[in-house]
């Protein structure tokens, strides 16, 4: 434990002096202008966030939503999407199809090619053509154009079939009169670069299932034709081979599938749609509270999968609770209503919301986040609106749902120095600490805590975990430093009660190893010095409050990435900045570019990333967290000059530390 302390501190190093400029070499000529497409290609993570898989997988993700704003708008019912090897894709929609006459500002070409080849082009623009759509910046279509190395588009318009081919941006092919047809719609055919993604990237049948699926569910409108070649669907994967997706309900129907074989704390679902005052848009949303409190909020705009949320979930959340402290104070029943937050509410609750508005404003290029201001205010009036009605149409529901999350509040503020804490037998569910994902196995054998900084941390880790054997215990910040605070400023800290009473197994004189609920309690923080300084503070608590819990080989550190390297489909990555230097030099070929991506911190990482990385078992590392000494006396008195020197109350303590190895720091200080 004392290396830990020790390399936990800050390093420094003498700040490199910058080199002296030269620019006797700095002329015309070198400076660039790219045009076309040729900067799609140069920075393709400027556009789909990458040139991994998972970045590929967002191409077809660009082509179906135009086919969805065509069903969207009322112009197209039917949607067809296959594989074949080869990555080859090919989307279909019945919709007016892509105009084919020349444009009027480049009259040469038709409207089809400006489209294709030209960045920022588009009939999205305003909203003569599209009330609302998922398209918004006309980059969409071009940058798949320029990221294929083969695209083919057929339109057919007025009875008649055009074609024209493309290949890496430009046009191949002069726009081709087909022939005559009697059907309509846009045929979008094309196959990922391996110049870009590389040789070894695929696309995975049952991803792109999922994705053409969730699209069918947020448009009832519209029936999605499902097809994928048999050769492709391989070892368990259920992957349908055809399907029609057509789902009259939308959202509850999603819900619904969701919610087989498991119970819910109350009947039915809170589901509804609304249209937006003066015509900018509309609202659907489908929410209910599962007994296991294992919940998820799935958010959409435009069609547009929005996994970092914004301002529709805000409104969302904000009706909710609004709504029900108004059904509490209309009732009467608001003993404990003060202690309630927005988490107690809607913290278990499965909830989808979709939202389809005017010019919606998007956090970058892939549209993770909604940023339009007016999104909350008009989700927040009609879905409030709605609850309201809802909660006094049901007060059976609605009084079990206040119950709960009044509870939840009490359990969430109780301040217990310890309690007995056992698992939830067959007859009763025991309550534990509010932000606590336990997991299911009632033995603590082969269990996991893992304690994690911030909800959005935990959000990832929610989805990355195995829900048999590992469980989710998020806390907000830095904990209290226990080396420096009295016992009362310890009992009185939510954060740190949370811990314990997760635990099971008392503090101090009072632990317990018989009632500690799970075998490895497991610290996860972000790979940088807030993440190191977090893990200090925790690994000071067990000492002080649980030092037979280290003793006795149940403390870890996780070892997230930093960084993560990317090259021609191959994915590698770096613990520290040492670490990225050597793959650098080690893995990656030389004449290609590099990828590199810095994790800003476990929230930003993708649930799948985060459980290759860190918590599968059979794929990560781990530091086990052990007391300094050559016996158990040396090692108790050795440990405790450290964290008192380090962690105690002199700050004096620390200066002198400080000042005796600072010959040791390599840390590069910015003065």
């Amino acid at each position: 434990m004392a290396d830990l302390f020790k390399n936990g501190g800050a390093k420094k190093q003498a700040a490199a002096k910058p080199k002296p400029e030269s620019r006797g070499d700095y002329t015309a000529k070198d400076i660039e202008v790219l045009e076309g497409l040729e900067p799609v290609r140069r920075r393709p993570g400027m556009y789909i966030g990458g040139t991994d898989e998972r970045a590929m997988h967002h191409l077809i993700a660009e082509v179906l939503d135009n086919a969805m704003d065509e069903a969207v708008a009322g112009y197209a019912n039917t949607i067809e999407v296959s594989l074949a090897p080869g990555n080859v894709v090919t989307i279909r929609d019945n919709g007016r199809g892509i105009p084919i006459d020349p444009h009027p500002k480049y009259p040469k070409q038709s409207a089809l090619e400006v489209i294709m080849t030209t960045l920022h082009s588009g009939g999205k623009f305003s909203d003569k053509v599209y009330q609302t759509s998922g398209g918004l910046h006309g980059v969409g279509i071009s940058v798949v154009n320029a990221l294929s190395s083969e695209l083919t588009v057929e339109v057919a318009r007025d009875k008649v079939a055009w074609k024209q081919d493309f290949s890496r941006g430009l046009a191949k092919s002069k726009l081709t009169k087909v022939g005559p047809v009697n059907r309509r719609g846009t045929t979008v055919r094309y196959v990922p670069d391996t110049k870009i993604f590389g040789d070894e990237a695929h696309y995975k049948p049952a991803t792109v299932y999922r994705m053409v699926r969730s699209k069918a569910y947020l448009f009832e409108g519209v029936r999605v034709r499902w097809a994928c070649d048999p050769s492709l669907i391989k070892g368990d994967d259920a992957t349908p081979v055809e399907e029609e997706l057509h789902f009259a309900n939308g959202l509850v129907d999603y819900l619904s599938t969701v919610m087989t074989g498991r119970k819910r704390l109350i009947e039915g679902f809170f589901d509804g749609k609304a249209d937006f005052p003066e015509k900018e848009g509309k609202c659907e949303w489908a929410i209910c509270w599962p007994d296991d409190e294992e919940g998820f909020l799935n958010s959409y705009c435009n069609t547009i999968p929005t996994p970092e949320g914004g301002t529709h979930e805000q409104g969302l959340k904000a009706a909710l609770l609004r709504s029900l402290k108004g059904y509490a104070e209309m009732t009467n029943k608001t003993k404990g209503l003060a202690n309630v937050t927005g988490e107690d509410l809607w913290g278990g609750a499965c909830m989808m919301l979709s939202v389809f508005v005017k010019e919606p404003q998007f956090q970058g290029q892939t549209k993770d986040k909604l940023v339009s201001v007016n999104a909350q205010r008009l989700v927040d009036n009609v879905v409030k609106d709605h609850f309201d009605h809802w909660l006094s149409g049901h007060p059976t529901n609605a009084d079990a749902l206040l119950e709960t999350t009044i509870a939840r509040a009490n359990d969430r503020i109780r301040k217990k120095q310890d309690q007995d804490m056992s698992r939830k037998s067959a007859t009763k569910k025991l309550r534990l600490p509010g932000k606590l994902t336990d997991c299911t196995q009632s033995s603590p054998k082969g269990t996991e805590l893992f304690i994690v900084e911030g909800d959005s941390a935990g959000g990832s880790a929610k989805q990355a975990r195995r829900r048999e054997t590992q469980a989710i215990l998020p806390l907000r910040g830095k904990i209290l430093n226990v080396a420096s605070a009295s016992d009362e400023k310890l009992r009185a800290n939510q954060e740190l009660q949370d811990l314990i009473e997760a635990l099971g197994c008392g503090i101090r004189d009072r632990y317990d190893e018989s009632k500690l609920r799970y075998e490895k309690i497991i610290i996860m923080t972000d790979a940088d010095v807030d993440g190191a300084h977090i893990a200090s503070l925790l690994m000071t608590f067990f000492y002080r409050e649980m030092t037979q819990l280290i003793t006795n080989g149940h403390l870890f550190l996780a070892l997230p990435p930093l960084y993560r390297l990317s090259q021609k489909g191959k994915t590698v990555y770096a613990m520290d900045d040492a670490d990225k230097a050597r793959l650098l030099k080690d893995v990656f070929d030389s004449r290609g570019k590099v990828d590199v991506s810095r994790f800003k911190g476990l929230g930003e990482m993708p649930a799948s990333m985060l459980k290759d990385t860190t918590m599968d078992p059979g794929k990560r590392v781990l530091l086990k967290v052990m007391l300094a000494g050559d016996d158990a006396k040396s090692e108790q008195r050795d440990t405790a000059k450290l964290v008192e020197q380090l962690m105690g109350r002199k700050p004096e303590e620390r200066f002198r530390f400080i000042q005796e190895r600072a010959q040791f720091a390599t840390a590069d200080l910015d003065i």
